[in-house]
């Protein structure tokens, strides 16, 4: 594992970060905590210690599970990080109180690395007016709060102004390479290190759309590397190539994943890759751009839709149409997951959009998400749904009717 530098503190943080955000679940989608337990003690045996969770992951049970799965002398070996809902603050006093849930949540007395969650310039002008600053002031000097940062989706020129809002320690940023001009983006990368804070990403594989599945316009221009990589590989080594990035973060859900992240991370250098690789990178994120039709990250922040869309599971299946094409098992899925069928809701399909728009001002890519539900139904809501439902019904189910 390699190791870089906290800018104003000095900790020694491992390049790869565990994000509790993905972990594996059962069919009931709990968190299948034996298994997730296995995982996150693998990881922090062979070197991992930054953990992140937040309030809202796995439908508020992220921080309680780690408090048992960082037990065992576990918690000694990691520094926590994990965030303040401040879209549910509504008084002063909310911080005080949800910091305290947290601290009994993850059965620890301090969090090394607390997060002001998903600022944007609007939410932030709120938060501070109901006293963030003195609360993060307080919460340092008493010892419940180590280091102090936020976790930003808002635009790009409002950042520095988040970045100069207070005297932070760190902050969190989404960062890909198809990212570059997204958000904080490179130009936010850079002036959050300049101003001597720590750099921790998000999404550095867009919620796994870049490497899962790779569509074969993009396996093209990754197999013409002279040093043969996975794509999940060059993805995290690209960010890494940054000297401004301190931590990925990466939301493993499979034990798999976490061995072969641990494997990448030991040859994590900044500036490591060359300039005929990092065009080939270049090539692929144009690719990418051609491909894909919707932004959609599946970090679920638009969920739950008051009509019951699964809206991130709509946007997977149509980037997932444009990008391999039309086919009978893909229209299909769609019936059976949007439907019903694999369990969950009995339907969340996109056409039970009203439009109410109260998607728009939850979803960090600022996606025009009602106008793109329509895509999906026109894609996949033709007049042959209905028997594409009894057939999904008898592949999927005992159910024939």
């Amino acid at each position: 594992m390699l190791y870089r530098k906290m800018p104003k503190n000095g900790d020694e943080l491992s390049i790869l970060g565990f994000g509790a955000m993905r972990l594996p679940v059962k069919e009931d989608h709990s968190i299948d905590e034996e298994k997730a337990t296995q995982m996150v003690r693998y990881a922090i045996d062979n070197g991992v210690n930054y953990i992140d969770t937040a309030w809202p992951y796995h439908m508020g049970q992220s921080e309680p599970f780690l408090g048992r799965a960082l037990a065992d002398g576990y918690r000694e070996k990691v520094k926590i990080a994990t965030k303040q809902p401040q879209w549910m603050v509504k008084k002063p006093e909310d911080m005080d109180r949800f910091l305290n849930a947290q601290l009994e949540k993850l059965n620890t007395d301090h969090i090394d690395y607390y997060l002001i969650h998903s600022l944007a310039g609007e939410s932030w002008k709120t938060i501070q007016d109901l006293g963030v600053i003195e609360f993060l002031d307080r919460a340092k000097a008493d010892g419940r709060i180590i280091n102090a940062g936020f976790s930003y989706h808002g635009a790009s020129e409002d950042f520095s102004e988040v970045v100069d809002g207070y005297d932070w320690d760190f902050c969190q940023i989404q960062y890909n390479f198809l990212d570059e001009n997204v958000q904080a983006g490179k130009k936010g990368l850079e002036y959050a290190a300049s101003k001597g804070l720590g750099v921790v990403i998000m999404e550095p594989l867009r919620g796994g759309n870049l490497v899962n599945p790779v569509p074969s316009q993009v396996m093209d221009i990754w197999n013409e590397a002279d040093v043969k990589r996975s794509p999940v590989e060059w993805a995290l080594r690209w960010i890494w190539n940054h000297p401004e990035v301190t931590v990925i973060l990466s939301g493993m859900s499979e034990p798999s994943q976490v061995e072969e992240n641990l494997r990448f991370a030991k040859e994590g250098l900044p500036n490591s890759l060359t300039e005929k690789e990092l065009g080939l990178v270049s090539r692929v994120a144009e690719k990418y751009g051609e491909l894909m039709k919707i932004g959609c990250t599946g970090c679920r922040y638009c969920m739950p839709c008051p009509e019951g869309v699964d809206i991130p599971s709509c946007f997977e299946m149509y980037n997932n149409l444009q990008m391999f094409g039309s086919d009978d098992m893909l229209m299909l899925m769609y019936a059976a997951r949007l439907g019903g069928i694999l369990g969950g809701p009995e339907k969340s399909f996109a056409s039970q959009c009203i439009q109410c728009g109260k998607c728009l001002d939850a979803c960090p890519q600022h996606i025009a998400i009602p106008d793109m539900l329509e895509d999906v139904i026109g894609e996949f809501e033709g007049p042959d749904l209905e028997q594409r439902i009894a057939i999904a019904k008898q592949l999927f189910t005992d159910d024939s009717c």
